[in-house]
């Protein structure tokens, strides 16, 4: 089944338990290109943790919903105010995805932004954003 959510996937020579311990604390891959703030925890089902960025133009609260040790991590966006789109709460109810699985001496990290699809107002900006995420983690996961 082919879906219009955000996705980005790449290979790491990391082990999946050594991927998996970095991504379970965004504030090690959520950071470092727009004076990003966290403030919680994302260790255990039912943590929360808020992110904000650019000053606080982008403000997203997120529960962690879903944890497989070394194979998954899913956090649902709870409330979302990025204040430079009409709909500013956009993001609610959306999910953000880590899937871990081997693949031969490397592990495959696929990121999925679930419901973060192209008809969004944000998806331009935003895609750009997550994959300037993704290239700084893939290049830590070297």
């Amino acid at each position: 089944m082919q879906t219009n959510n955000f996705t980005y996937s790449f290979e790491s020579t990391k082990s999946p338990e050594t991927i998996f311990a970095l991504l379970l604390d965004p504030k090690k891959w959520w950071v470092g290109f727009h004076e990003e703030t966290i403030i919680g925890d994302s260790q255990k089902p039912n943590d929360v943790f808020s992110f904000k960025a650019g000053g606080g133009m982008h403000y997203t609260v997120q529960k962690l919903v879903e944890v497989i040790p070394n194979e998954k991590i899913v956090w649902l966006v709870t409330e979302s105010n990025l204040s430079f789109l009409k709909e500013t709460d956009e993001w609610d109810g959306t999910k953000i995805r880590f899937d871990l699985a081997p693949n031969g001496n490397k592990t495959k990290v696929t990121f999925t932004h679930d419901g973060f699809v192209p008809t969004f107002e944000c998806y331009g900006a935003c895609s750009s954003a997550w994959t300037d995420y993704m290239h700084q983690l893939k290049n830590t996961l070297r």
